[in-house]
């Protein structure tokens, strides 16, 4: 059978694969999308999918076993309770059609954004998008200084599979909002492991030296980002 990158096919135990074509991959993988809910099979090449599918019917019981746990979506709405930077933030609807923006209270940081439904969510994303924007490039620019490198372009977008990407070529550096909800060491984890590759191109071990030397261990961020991200990326949607 001819496969194709892009194509879905049905899984033995119910769920979805995703086939991927990466040319950077170095090997074959699956990875679970929890906001799509499916498994993605990621191969080298398109020559190679019938491979990774071979391979991802192998994986059939661990894959069903991981979309079963994969979390439930939390909807950005009124009364919702979020994260920024590791604080608990309440969502807050007010009248007419203002921007949302972050008011402390006695109780804790809250929320408040005007619109209803879709833009009320769009609203509290676009203030998330910020925060990161804001958090995000200051701490990229004191690894830059830490590093001696130049500026770089950044770039906040919500991606499904990556906290982040490097071009080194065109100085740019992309960022998922979403990391802005994780601890801020997490964060700036997330910003030093990016500057890095300014360095190294690769994860080789003087690129994870360059890592250790912004941040120190960045072993419990790795694990951090592991354990809880699906939950950001369940925020949302």
């Amino acid at each position: 059978m001819q496969y194709r990158n892009g194509q879905r096919l049905p899984l033995e135990g119910g769920g979805a694969l995703r086939l991927s074509v990466n040319p950077r991959a170095r090997r074959l993988s699956i990875r679970i999308d929890a906001r799509a809910g499916e498994a993605v099979a990621v191969a080298p090449s398109e020559r190679r999918l019938g491979e990774v599918v071979a391979f991802a019917r192998t994986k059939a019981a661990w894959i069903a076993e991981r979309l079963a746990m994969r979390e439930e979506t939390q909807a950005l709405e009124p009364g919702a309770v979020v994260a920024w930077l590791g604080r608990s933030v309440r969502l807050e609807a007010v009248g007419g059609a203002g921007a949302a923006r972050l008011h402390e209270t006695p109780d804790g940081p809250v929320i408040r954004s005007g619109g209803e439904g879709e833009a009320f969510a769009r609203r509290v994303e676009n203030w998330f998008k910020r925060a990161a924007r804001d958090f995000l490039t200051a701490r990229t620019e004191v690894h830059l200084r830490t590093l001696g490198q130049k500026p770089v372009r950044i770039s906040i977008v919500d991606t499904r599979s990556r906290w982040g990407s490097c071009s080194p070529h065109n100085r740019s550096i992309r960022y998922s909002w979403r990391v802005v909800m994780a601890p801020p060491e997490v964060a700036d984890y997330l910003a030093a492991h990016e500057v890095a590759h300014l360095v190294h191109a690769d994860h080789s071990p003087a690129y994870w030296s360059v890592v250790q030397r912004l941040v120190g261990d960045h072993r419990p961020h790795r694990r951090w980002l592991r354990d809880h991200g699906a939950a950001l990326h369940a925020v949302g949607r």
